[in-house]
């Protein structure tokens, strides 16, 4: 005779709501006195070895609209393509350097801004050097589970030619949804579009 296992079934999936930025950017959302400062506001400091850029970030829902309730973190190797992370094994990351930031879209933009430097290459799994990235990762309404997505340099023609994360996107248009725009005032400029004709490309990770 069969045994029944009772098993305990699913929950349904609920969207992070508000909550994520209370929690997570307290300070952003006008409550004071939790941190000092939202944790990952600030990347660098005036010791930090390399070169400095700006990095303005927007999400776009599929109808093209900016959603202004995201929350977007970013990840990245130093200016020598060093993890500040207990895993990295090929050396020391930059003191002076977090790694990490973390912040919440404007409410009237939908933009974010995060101020940090250039990152060095990093080698892929087989040993080949990947080009100059930032990982991003991406909540907000009506995403579930947080997405994955990386951001590269325009004037890095060559480190992209030869990466082999990109080289790996079968649809060869979609890798453009990966690279950032210059602005005139030297800004990296890098749209998220969730869905869509201009969807960005997403990593399973």
């Amino acid at each position: 005779m069969a045994q029944s296992l009772n098993r305990l079934k699913e929950s349904p999936s609920q969207t992070a709501g508000p909550y994520v930025h209370i929690g997570m950017t307290p300070n952003f959302c006008g409550i004071e006195g939790v941190y000092a400062e939202d944790l990952g506001a600030v990347m660098v400091n005036d010791k930090t070895k390399g070169e400095r850029i700006t990095v303005r970030a927007r999400v776009f829902d599929g109808a093209g609209a900016p959603l202004k309730d995201a929350l977007i973190e970013i990840w990245q190797a130093d200016a020598d393509g060093l993890y500040d992370s207990p895993a990295e094994m090929r050396g020391k990351a930059d003191p002076d350097f977090t790694g990490w930031g973390r912040k919440a879209t404007d409410m009237d933009t939908g933009e974010c801004v995060f101020e940090t430097i250039k990152p060095g290459r990093v080698p892929f799994r087989d040993g080949r050097k990947m080009a100059p990235h930032i990982n991003f990762w991406i909540v907000a309404r009506g995403i579930n589970v947080g997405l994955n997505t990386r951001m590269y340099f325009p004037d890095e023609e060559k480190a992209n030619g030869e990466d082999p994360v990109l080289a790996r996107i079968e649809h060869r248009q979609r890798v453009a949804t990966l690279i950032a725009e210059r602005a005139a005032d030297g800004t990296y400029l890098f749209d998220i579009h969730l869905q869509g004709e201009k969807e960005t490309v997403f990593f399973d990770v």
